[in-house]
């Protein structure tokens, strides 16, 4: 696959791009509810609440973190606070990007046009963007899309709105579930998984893996 051109290099942001804190941001604010092995089936139940959240109807961000984390105290015998949910969507402005996503993204600019899909809000998104430096030829959220990953239809409506075919992208995450199967299923022309360590790896949903970002551009021939 190395030196493959592809029309756009589309990218999932939270987890591939920028380093996602949904876990470390919960047991800092559960420190006081939560002990020991306990936190880490509470961070667990979150994750896969969150997933269980995002594949009905579209609904605002802030609510599918605030009802994945009622439903993980829920099933841990956790006191849930209000300002639980608002303290967690707060975060996410404040993470920053990979140590090793600025400046290959920068390089792979400069040649093809790169684009982001992500489980976003509109007003969200841009604090992230900025943070990554590189020009981007489009990026897209959740709430435009109204349905978030792994749901097909978020795919599509990037497709729509690049008027290119699966066929012509290059998609780059570090999520088989909510990115490579669903890549896989709508006939993506190539996916590169991103081992970010918290997912294992699948070699039917992945046509290259890479260790970070750092070994984008050889994949492209660059």
């Amino acid at each position: 696959m190395a030196g493959l051109r592809p029309k756009y290099i589309t990218f999932d942001c939270y987890g591939t791009l920028i380093d996602f804190q949904m876990g470390p941001t919960a047991r800092t604010l559960y420190a006081d509810r939560i002990q020991g092995a306990a936190m880490d089936q509470f961070v667990k139940d979150f994750a896969g609440y969150r997933l269980d959240e995002v594949l009905g109807e579209w609904k605002p961000f802030r609510d599918v973190v605030e009802n994945s984390l009622r439903r993980a105290c829920v099933r841990n015998n956790v006191d849930y606070r209000e300002s639980d949910g608002e303290a967690m969507y707060a975060a996410v402005p404040t993470w920053e990007p990979h140590l090793d996503v600025v400046e290959p993204l920068k390089r792979v600019a400069a040649e093809i046009p790169l684009v982001i899909l992500s489980n976003s809000m509109i007003d969200l998104i841009p604090h992230s963007v900025k943070k990554l430096e590189a020009p981007f030829h489009a990026v897209y959220t959740a709430e435009e899309a109204q349905a978030y990953k792994p749901r097909m239809q978020a795919f599509e409506y990037m497709f729509d709105q690049l008027g290119c075919d699966p066929k012509d992208i290059m998609h780059v995450s570090s999520s088989f579930r909510y990115d490579q199967q669903p890549a896989t299923d709508l006939g993506i022309g190539a996916r590169v998984f991103v081992a970010r360590g918290h997912e294992p790896s699948s070699p039917f949903y992945r046509d290259v893996e890479i260790p970070h970002v750092g070994c984008l551009p050889a994949v492209v021939g660059l």
